[in-house]
C-alpha cells in the first residue's frame, strides 16, 4: 500500500503506472505532488481509420494503448495511457519523421491555428475511463531561418506537430491559446486530476 496523504488521499493506496516514454508527461504528472512508477513498455498498434474524425483518434488511440496493459496489472493499479495529435483542418499532425518533416510542419502550422488534442484513458483491472481535451493554439507567422534554428538546435522530433509550447519556439511564436498550456505539452493535468477523483468512485 502506499502512503498518501493530503489532497491526493483520495487514491487510498492505489499505484498509478504511467504509460508514456514522454519525459515531459512525466514532469506534468510528476506535479500532482503524487507518487507513480513507469509501466513497462508494451508494444501497440496505433493504426486507425482513416474515415475517423480526427477529434477522435486520441481517445481512440490512448485506449488502444489501454487496452494492451488490461492482461499486466494487477488490483489497485491503475494505468495511464495518453496520445496527442495536432490537428490543422482535417489533417492530423503526429511526429515527424525527420528533420526534413519537421520543418514542413512547421511551415504548414506558421500564422495559423491550430487544435492540439490529448486523448487520456485510465484503466485499473474491472473498468475503463477515455476523456480527451482540446485546446487551440495560434501561431505567428514564422521565418524559414527561425523554423530552422528550432529544428536544428531543439530536435523535435518526438514531439507531435514538430513544436513544443514550452521551448523556444513557444516563447516567440505563439501568440495565443485557447484552453489548457499542459494539454500542448501532452497531459491535461487539470482534467487528469479531476477525473481520477471520479474514476475512484465509479
Amino acid at each position: 500500500m502506499i502512503d498518501i496523504s493530503g489532497p491526493m488521499a483520495f487514491l487510498n493506496g492505489h499505484r498509478l503506472l504511467l504509460a508514456s516514454h514522454s519525459p515531459r508527461r512525466r514532469e506534468l504528472l510528476a506535479m500532482l505532488d503524487v507518487p507513480f512508477e513507469l509501466a513497462p513498455t508494451v508494444e501497440v498498434d496505433e493504426s486507425f481509420d482513416s474515415d475517423m474524425p480526427p477529434h477522435e483518434v486520441p481517445a481512440y488511440l490512448s485506449q488502444k494503448k489501454g487496452d494492451a496493459y488490461c492482461s499486466h496489472i494487477k488490483p489497485g493499479d491503475i494505468v495511464i495511457t495518453a496520445d496527442t495529435v495536432v490537428i490543422i483542418g482535417d489533417s492530423i499532425l503526429g511526429k515527424p519523421s525527420d528533420e526534413a518533416a519537421a520543418i514542413q510542419m512547421l511551415t504548414t502550422l506558421q500564422g495559423q491555428t491550430q487544435t492540439v488534442v490529448t486523448g487520456v484513458t485510465l484503466t485499473d483491472t474491472s473498468h475503463r475511463h477515455t476523456f480527451s481535451v482540446s485546446t487551440e493554439v495560434k501561431f505567428a507567422p514564422l521565418t524559414q531561418e527561425e523554423i530552422r534554428y528550432y529544428v536544428e538546435r531543439y530536435h523535435p522530433l518526438d514531439k507531435a506537430g514538430a513544436y513544443g509550447i514550452q521551448e523556444w519556439i513557444g516563447a516567440i511564436g505563439i501568440e495565443e491559446i485557447r484552453g489548457s498550456f499542459y494539454n500542448v505539452m501532452g497531459l491535461p493535468v487539470h482534467r487528469l486530476y479531476n477525473e481520477l477523483r471520479e474514476f475512484l468512485h465509479r
